[in-house]
């Protein structure tokens, strides 16, 4: 039944599991900090601060193209939030919702070589428990902080819905998605999304049962912006399968990249990614 063994079903019916357990088993792993933020003697304004784990691999004047603030979120964290010009004739705007075990200081570099290479600028967070924010993760606060996140970029940016790709990676799909369901945008990217936690949990599983965590299946089809979904053919945590069914369900969804021999953490190391990537933000969204 849905595909689920005799005792896992005794299990789930008898003590289901919270969604928070199954957020904790997806595993959220925020790293020890990269940096900091560092205001200056009005309290206003920020800079970064990288060590050693962020492996800063630019010079002091793409670190000058960088703006570092915090945010106050709907659930009461502070979260860090990271502005990157890389270009000054850009189109679109990228607001990207990293992995689950990096920060924003050990993505700054990937960042700052993405949008100079695709035209775009790019604005990040780091989620309640990462980096210097606040909180701890959970699904809540990862809703929370990209709404936070979407806010910034329309208030303190002035960019227009039109003009922000939504970028998902790994458990920044979650996010991506239900923010994605509400708002219809530029464009959506999802980097080897999720269906669910319980489908990540329990391969086997066909249905969304009502404690589960992370219904990105559910809400996909609300999703009315063009989608691009990305995924490896071997990837190794969250399985190839999922990135089809998010691709099936998705109203707009184009061209998808599948990367043969691709794992979960290496998609980017391969030639067709920024091909792709160039070819929808600069060729498809535009015409």
């Amino acid at each position: 039944m849905n595909g689920l063994s005799f005792s896992e079903l005794c299990g789930l019916f008898c003590c289901p599991p919270f969604p928070s357990r199954i957020a904790a088993k997806l595993a959220f792993l925020p790293p020890e900090p990269s940096y900091k933020l560092t205001p200056d003697e009005s309290g206003t304004k920020f800079s970064i601060e990288f060590n050693d784990k962020a492996e800063w691999q630019y010079s002091d004047r793409e670190r000058e193209n960088i703006e570092v603030f915090y945010t106050r979120t709907s659930r009461g964290n502070r979260i860090a939030c990271m502005y990157v010009r890389c270009s000054n004739n850009n189109r679109f705007t990228i607001l990207f919702s990293h992995g689950n075990a990096v920060d924003l200081g050990q993505m700054s570099s990937f960042y700052v070589g993405l949008g100079s290479r695709i035209n775009c600028n790019i604005f990040s967070y780091d989620y309640s428990g990462y980096g210097p924010s606040s909180g701890k993760p959970s699904e809540k606060n990862l809703y929370a902080d990209i709404e936070a996140s979407w806010h910034c970029l329309r208030t303190r940016y002035g960019i227009a819905p039109e003009n922000i790709i939504l970028y998902g990676q790994s458990i920044g799909t979650v996010p991506t998605v239900d923010l994605a369901s509400k708002y219809e945008v530029g464009a959506v990217i999802l980097h080897s999304p999720l269906m669910s936690g319980m489908r990540v949990a329990f391969p086997n599983t066909r249905r969304t049962w009502f404690f589960d965590a992370f219904p990105s299946i559910d809400k996909v089809p609300n999703v009315q912006s063009p989608v691009l979904v990305i995924h490896g053919t071997e990837d190794e945590v969250i399985d190839f399968s999922h990135g089809l069914a998010i691709y099936d369900k998705c109203p707009r969804a184009v061209e998808p990249l599948w990367v043969e021999g691709a794992g979960h953490n290496d998609v980017e190391l391969y030639n067709q990614y920024l091909d792709r990537l160039k070819q929808f933000v600069t060729v498809e969204l535009v015409n």
